[in-house]
């Protein structure tokens, strides 16, 4: 199932935290970015607010998942959650072609810099993103969003130093074209965060396997279990983060063992495979039949 109700409230709390401090940050780079002219620190506040954006959309799937389930939607709104994460990686892409369009406008004609400024709020940016990702590490792997924000935090992280080392050079170079470079550099890991989010979000919706479940193994120790003649019709998917559904066929030689097959295919994917969400059908030898393609 989806995770428990005290790792829940310490995600939220956690996601909490590292909202309030990027939005507060997030004002300040890019004030700092008008200030001082620089593109890469603008850049930088631009992924900051995807940063801010999944957090947000992370807090506000916890709060739609705890709506009851209904007879309209008996799963309740649990995947609401992959839809947003989905929504998150497209608006990254959209905000690193924007950002790359006007980086390639400022390397035409260059604006004069003002480091200082951007020095100053590129370091502080840095401190910043480093407690943020330090708050979401151990949420990381409990939700698409958080997971997908802390991978965006990284990236921040890596863009701080780039904005860092382009205000250096262009302070000891006055190489001004270093400001539209690196905002380019920062929109790759923009746009490679979002590519990944997209990429996993649209897995779990086309329903396919969890890249942590190795179907052909399941499979094959299904059929391992005395009595069991053959395994179809099997299927895994993932509804939301944490929670992984099951249901397959099996057919059984001896109508009599459908008990006891059952008990041992329940026991063997949830002990081998921490599966607890299934749903297993026996069948007898001259019952199976499916008028779909899913069977196989």
């Amino acid at each position: 199932m989806a995770m428990d109700p005290h790792a829940s409230v310490a995600s939220k709390r956690r996601l909490k935290g590292a909202l309030a401090l990027t939005l507060v940050f997030m004002g300040l780079e890019i004030a700092g970015g008008l200030l001082s002219r620089s593109l890469a620190l603008l850049a930088d506040a631009g992924h900051m607010a995807s940063d801010a954006g999944a957090l947000a959309l992370s807090l506000f799937a916890f709060w739609l998942s705890a709506k009851p389930r209904s007879l309209r939607r008996t799963f309740g709104w649990y995947r609401f959650e992959i839809f947003a994460a989905l929504l998150n990686g497209l608006s990254l892409g959209l905000a690193a072609v924007l950002i790359v369009g006007e980086a390639f406008r400022r390397v035409r004609a260059p604006l004069d810099i003002r480091t200082g400024p951007m020095l100053l709020v590129a370091m502080a940016g840095l401190a910043v993103n480093i407690l943020v990702a330090a708050i979401l590490h151990q949420s990381r792997h409990e939700n698409l969003n958080t997971k997908g924000a802390y991978l965006h935090v990284i990236g921040d992280t890596l863009g701080s130093v780039g904005v860092i080392t382009a205000g250096l050079l262009i302070r000891a170079t006055g190489w001004k074209v270093v400001d539209p470079i690196v905002s380019v550099l920062i929109c790759g890991l923009i746009a490679w965060s979002g590519v990944q989010l997209v990429r996993e979000a649209f897995h779990i919706l086309m329903e396919g396997t969890p890249d942590h479940l190795p179907l052909e193994e399941i499979r094959s120790g299904l059929a391992g279990i005395p009595d069991v003649r053959d395994v179809h019709d099997l299927h895994i998917w993932t509804v939301t983060s944490g929670f992984v559904s099951l249901t397959l066929h099996l057919t059984v030689d001896d109508p009599t063992r459908s008990s006891a097959v059952l008990e041992a295919a329940r026991d063997l994917l949830k002990d081998r495979f921490g599966l607890e969400h299934t749903t297993i059908q026996i069948e007898g030898k001259s019952e199976r039949a499916c008028s779909t393609q899913s069977c196989d």
